[in-house]
């Protein structure tokens, strides 16, 4: 029988930003760990929304630990108050990052998690549970052992579908390779399939209003381009957003230019639309609907869904994970991140109290850890790091201790486009 599980390494499940913050928390504490990561290189999530801003400055998207490192190997620090795009966090930031001799070697990348349990024991089976490692069954057919398990795989391979009551909408599973899913490149790699079109956008945060304002460039170059945009809500004014009042005001001025696209007759706005059908045909999409009790039918040459995100929950079925049956975060959190309550600013700190699960030594953190709740910031994520590295190092104390500051607003949504409508 395999035991003493503190001999093993924690395995982290993602290389992205929370999932490399912790590793250099943990390298700070001199504990042993393995980086998994599913794709081919890092960042591969992040290249889809390259071209986009990131709402946040510099200032808030640097983890502590990791500037600590980055700096002992020569790096620049950019200018704390530029909005870098994903594409500069990626190359500035997040690259130098996983290239540090310090953290470079625990990486294995093309190596997807499929499974995580308990060694030996299913989720049924209590005795000795806590003594023993943890089993991580990767896709290149292997298994690593592990002390501890830190889940950061985020949830941008999980998009929320474009059908109402969050249920694919009748023919979108079929669909969903020739639907765009996220902030398409629409003035880059997407242009052609965008310019001179119909173009439906579906959802109502600030990647959807940032998607149209990158379609209402097109619309300058081709007036044949046609942006029509899809929200469920009967009350457009609160997807324009907090405006001048927003902390954060690149985000706050998205809204704002889209209020003033809208007031010019740039956009055709479909308020209250529950899409119940998406077919297509020779003539292109066909999206059928539901508004205020009366069936519509579009036609459109393209339909782009920009409804959020969800998490992959399949890969922790073999563990004892406490999570909230709606929002579908640790139970302890759903309270503090509601969105039916909370926006990003009104989150109240938090940290290793509310992530923790029955299983022992096991947390989800970053994106993920907030389920289907869009109002996730980086340094949040950053602080669930520091708190978990600091409870894998046995330094509870420390681990309690909340050092998060947020950028108050009652309107924010996210730096890491997880929005929902």
């Amino acid at each position: 029988m395999v035991e003493n599980r503190e001999r093993y390494p924690v395995a982290i499940v993602g290389a992205g930003p929370v999932g490399l913050a912790l590793a250099c928390h943990l390298y700070e504490r001199d504990l042993p760990f393995v980086v998994f990561e599913a794709s081919a290189h890092i960042g591969a999530s992040i290249e889809e929304w390259s071209h986009v801003h990131l709402f946040s400055p510099w200032k808030y998207l640097v983890d502590t630990a990791a500037l600590k490192l980055l700096k002992a190997n020569g790096w620049q620090e950019p200018d704390p108050e530029v909005l870098p795009t994903g594409r500069e966090f990626l190359e500035n930031y997040l690259i130098p990052l996983s290239q540090t001799p310090q953290i470079k070697p625990h990486i294995q990348l093309s190596n997807r998690v499929t499974h995580i349990g308990r060694y030996g024991l299913d989720k049924l089976k209590s005795q000795n549970r806590e003594n023993l490692p943890f089993e991580i069954h990767l896709d290149t057919g292997t298994r690593q052992l592990a002390g501890g398990v830190a889940d950061a795989s985020g949830t941008w391979q999980t998009p929320n579908p474009i059908g109402s009551g969050g249920i694919s909408a009748l023919g979108e599973d079929e669909l969903q390779s020739s639907i765009f899913y996220g902030i398409p490149d629409v003035l880059g790699s997407y242009r052609t399939d965008l310019i001179g079109k119909r173009v439906l956008v579906v959802g109502s945060g600030h990647s959807a209003l940032t998607c149209i304002l990158e379609l209402l460039q097109l619309r300058e170059e081709n007036s044949a381009t046609h942006i029509l945009w899809a929200v469920r809500k009967h009350n457009i004014e609160e997807a324009y957003g907090g405006g001048t009042k927003d902390a954060l005001p690149a985000r706050g001025a998205l809204g704002l230019k889209v209020k003033a696209a809208m007031s010019a007759g740039a956009i055709e706005l479909i308020p209250a639309m529950h899409i119940t059908s998406v077919q297509r045909d020779y003539s292109g999409f066909i999206v059928i609907a539901d508004q205020d009790r009366e069936q519509v039918q579009l036609t459109v040459d393209a339909v782009i869904g920009v409804t959020g995100f969800r998490p992959d929950l399949n890969i922790l079925r073999e563990l004892r994970v406490d999570l909230d049956p709606w929002v579908e975060c640790p139970s302890k959190l759903a309270p503090l991140i509601d969105p039916n309550i909370h926006s990003c600013g009104t989150v109240p700190p938090h940290g290793i109290d509310e992530l923790r699960h029955p299983e022992k030594d096991f947390y989800i953190i970053g994106m993920k850890s907030y389920g289907r709740a869009p109002t996730f910031l980086m340094i949040t994520g950053y602080e669930q790091a520091r708190s978990v590295a600091a409870m894998f190092a046995g330094d509870e104390e420390d681990a309690k201790r909340i050092e998060l500051v947020l950028p108050e607003t009652g309107v924010c949504k996210t730096d890491s486009l997880g929005e929902e409508e």
